[in-house]
């Protein structure tokens, strides 16, 4: 305030004196073109000059000529300065009439005067403007990016001072903004300005304006609105080409009472801020209780899902972390990561192996006895599995058993398997082989005879997970290549990795024994619209700056995903958002019988006999 406050005074001393000197070249004017008859006495002029000065500052003042920055100046800006002038010239009048009575107004000179200080006051905002333009900005004005801010709250304000304060300092990341437009959803601030910026439409125009202004980037500023209004804005802004930064929400911002800031905060939109419903919050207490002092082993702990779930059971005070992975790269990665994070304070084992190996695996069970068990070791990956259908079953179904069946011989409290919709009605090899380990949980949950809990976890896509679509369409974009969807009406379910581990914790929590969780997703989502918006995201225009080509279908890709089979039924949970699949009745001796043979063919390298024993094991199992 004290520094708006001051440039004000500096304007308004400036048009005083604009003012003085305007009110003396008129009445030098008058003297020449009239021979003296209409212009003023020494003492006369000073009266009016008085006036003019004094008034001329009240009449700027309230035609708002003051609340304008300069380097935001605009036409109608100018004419706020004409009305102001305007204003004052004629209280000048209604004054001098009044005084010089019997002499009758000024009128001459009044109107000259008004005329030649309009004059004055508009052409040193003009020239002013230029040269400090010139000054503050070292002529790099037209380099900015030209920025809409959505909100016109306190936050807009914060921004706007941020962005003014960096003018002088070419280094400063604000200094790249120039705004030029902002849009509120509030009537009431319709036409209204910000620190000289307008707010010239609501969210419903955003798309608009941004093509009838030149946006470059879209600031969104709105910390407290919920996730719905939030997702809504969002999506009309993933509309245009602009390059779109977001505030964080209220509750996670850091703000320094003396000097509050906001730029440094404001991060890329992510695809996860698109999705078509609220992200899903557990119970962490419940989960607190199952891990805390608990022994965890985490199989396939180096990948994407493996090591979120790493990182939240270490927040939970385990006794200890068992990272098992046969890629060590990822092992490596999270294992340094957690220790850089806890230290000491945390242990911390990472051992390189396979579930395939069940006498490796046997091994590590002795020797760590785990408590709680988490199964996401898997081959996951649709077209790769299609032309390896035996290295799947290796691995998702032999490799299942092995840490299934050993959990149950040591006494695991609890083992959780990490499933995916594919499962359900399955058409490819992936899917089918996540089914069969679904068969193997429900079946070690039916005849185990020790105190083990065996559940499976399903849920959809994982945005950034390793097999997601996010990265590869994030590559191409970066590269300037066409992004490649199946077929532009495939639809999926999606969800963030912290939300898929942490309804793995939360079954965990809550799971009695051969239950399958299931997550309410929401609304699918539309590959095709996931693809234009991330293109949107990287400022680029769909179908223009990035192609989006068409593949067609993969062999055993599926348009739609399932997230329950027809025979399970649901039944509700404490958490709204989860819900259990009814336990399938397996007939022990025929599923042993057929888990045997599709081992064997596997182990042989035969692929056709690996299909072959697959569809007789799954029987919803689907592929052409």
């Amino acid at each position: 305030m004290k520094n708006f406050s001051a440039r004000k005074l500096v304007l308004c001393l400036a048009d005083m004196f604009v003012a003085c000197i305007g009110c003396f070249l008129s009445n030098y004017m008058l003297l020449l073109l009239t021979d003296g008859q209409r212009s003023l006495n020494s003492s006369e002029l000073v009266v009016f000059t008085t006036l003019f000065i004094v008034l001329t500052a009240a009449g700027l003042l309230l035609s708002g000529a003051y609340s304008k920055y300069w380097r935001y100046f605009k036409l109608r800006d100018y004419l706020s300065c004409l009305l102001g002038t305007g204003i004052s010239s004629v209280f000048v009048l209604l004054i001098t009439y009044l005084i010089y009575l019997p002499k009758g107004p000024a009128f001459s000179f009044v109107t000259l005067s008004f005329i030649t200080i309009s004059i004055g006051i508009i052409a040193f905002r003009f020239f002013f403007r230029k040269t400090f333009l010139l000054l503050t900005d070292h002529g790099q004005i037209e380099m900015k990016k030209r920025t809409m801010i959505v909100g016109a709250g306190e936050a807009c304000r914060m921004i706007l001072r941020e962005i003014e304060s960096a003018r002088l300092d070419p280094n400063n990341p604000s200094n790249q903004y120039l705004p030029v437009v902002i849009v509120d959803d509030n009537p009431k601030k319709l036409h209204t300005e910000v620190m000289g910026v307008e707010v010239k439409g609501n969210c419903e125009d955003i798309i608009e304006l941004s093509k009838k202004e030149n946006i470059d980037v879209i600031l969104f500023a709105i910390p407290s609105c919920t996730e719905a209004q939030r997702r809504y804005i969002l999506d009309l802004c993933s509309e245009t080409s602009c390059v779109i930064k977001v505030v964080p929400y209220l509750s996670e911002l850091f703000l320094d009472e003396e000097q509050p800031k906001l730029m440094h905060q404001f991060n890329d939109i992510k695809v996860e801020d698109l999705l078509g419903r609220d992200p899903v919050t557990f119970d962490n207490e419940d989960v607190r209780k199952i891990i805390k002092d608990k022994v965890c082993m985490i199989t396939g702990g180096g990948g994407s899902i493996g090591s979120e779930l790493a990182r939240q059971i270490a927040v939970y005070n385990p006794k200890q972390i068992i990272i098992i992975d046969i890629y060590e790269n990822n092992a490596y990665d999270i294992q340094q990561e957690l220790l850089m994070d806890y230290g000491k304070s945390l242990d911390v084992v990472t051992l390189i192996a396979s579930v395939r190996d069940k006498e490796k695996m046997k091994i590590i069970f002795e020797q760590y006895k785990p408590q709680l068990v988490f199964h996401a070791a898997a081959h996951k990956h649709v077209p790769l599995m299609e032309t390896s259908p035996e290295e799947a079953v290796k691995n998702n179904v032999i490799g299942t058993y092995n840490v299934a069946s050993l959990s149950e011989f040591y006494g695991v409290e609890k083992f959780m398997m990490i499933s995916t919709d594919k499962a359900v009605n399955p058409t490819n090899i992936m899917g089918a082989t996540k089914r069969c380990c679904e068969m193997i949980v429900q079946y070690m949950a039916q005849f185990s005879t020790s105190k083990t809990a065996f559940i499976t976890t399903r849920f959809g896509n994982v945005l950034g997970s390793n097999g997601s679509v996010i990265p590869l369409f994030k590559r191409q974009i970066e590269h300037g290549r066409p992004v490649t969807v199946t077929h532009p009406e495939v639809i999926r379910y999606f969800m963030t990795i912290p939300e898929a581990v942490s309804l793995v914790l939360q079954a965990a929590a809550m799971a009695k024994g051969g239950e399958i969780f299931v997550l309410d997703m929401g609304a699918p989502v539309k590959i095709t619209t996931l693809a234009e918006n991330l293109i949107r995201m990287y400022g680029k225009v769909p179908y223009k700056d990035i192609k989006i080509k068409f593949t067609g279908l993969r062999p055993g890709e599926k348009l739609y995903e399932e997230l329950l089979m027809d025979e399970e039924g649901l039944k509700a949970t404490p958490n709204k958002k989860i819900f259990i699949g009814n336990q399938i009745h397996i007939n022990a001796e025929d599923f042993v019988t057929k888990l045997e043979k599709l081992e064997d063919c596997a182990i042989a390298n035969d692929p056709d006999d690996t299909v072959a024993a697959l569809h007789d094991i799954v029987p919803t199992f689907n592929h052409k």
